[in-house]
């Protein structure tokens, strides 16, 4: 499912846009095929009479039900889930039926961490977490590449504070006026000059 653009405003892009990790669709596509294989069997395996049908509606009830609550719906909530990555904030929504979203701007970053486990490193996933001004964290789990994820985040960060001009880079004095020459010899007399050898001093 497309993420909706309205919520974007109008001198905002998309960086990046990504679902969880596609091993989170493993489990419920084994699902489905598991009911779908256990009707087929059960429908060639009965013999057809009345006990048989009855057999095949039961397991095709159960089977549709256990399709419907640990196939479809985990499918469904892995589509709709959205982590969306902003030149100028973090974007998180998910909910099939009732839709949720958070927002977080860039400059509220404070910290973000990433965590792995031994099957997260050999798929290339991680989750990563957020911290934010205000004590508010927001947990992107199942991100798939989660260390390029995690470097673009630091450079959407980094670049967003240099185009705010936070004026970090300036150094304290250098609106000052600079200060005048002092000369050395401003105000000295200059010394009385030697008498040269055989010379008369005037008469007072």
């Amino acid at each position: 499912m497309a993420f909706p653009d309205e919520i974007l405003t109008e001198e905002e892009e998309v960086v990046l846009h990504l679902h969880p990790h596609a091993k989170a669709a493993v489990r419920p596509v084994l699902v489905l095929l598991t009911a779908l294989a256990a009707v087929i069997l059960v429908w060639v395996m009965l013999p057809p009479t009345t006990g048989g049908l009855i057999g095949v509606l039961v397991v095709g009830a159960i089977a549709l039900f256990m399709g419907l609550t640990r196939g479809v719906w985990p499918l469904l909530v892995w589509r709709t889930t959205h982590y969306v990555l902003t030149d100028e904030r973090i974007l998180l929504q998910d909910g099939v039926i009732a839709r949720e979203r958070r927002d977080l701007p860039l400059n509220r970053v404070n910290d973000h961490a990433m965590s792995q486990s031994l099957l997260d490193r050999l798929l290339g996933s991680g989750t990563l977490k957020i911290d934010s001004i205000g004590d508010q964290v927001a947990v992107l789990a199942s991100v798939p590449h989660a260390q390029r994820v995690q470097t673009l985040l630091y450079e959407l960060i980094e670049t967003d504070r240099e185009l705010r001009g936070d004026g970090d880079d300036e150094e304290p004095g250098d609106d000052l006026p600079p200060e005048p020459v002092r000369q050395r010899d401003a105000g000295r007399r200059s010394p009385l000059p030697t008498p040269r050898p055989g010379s008369r001093r005037p008469r007072r």
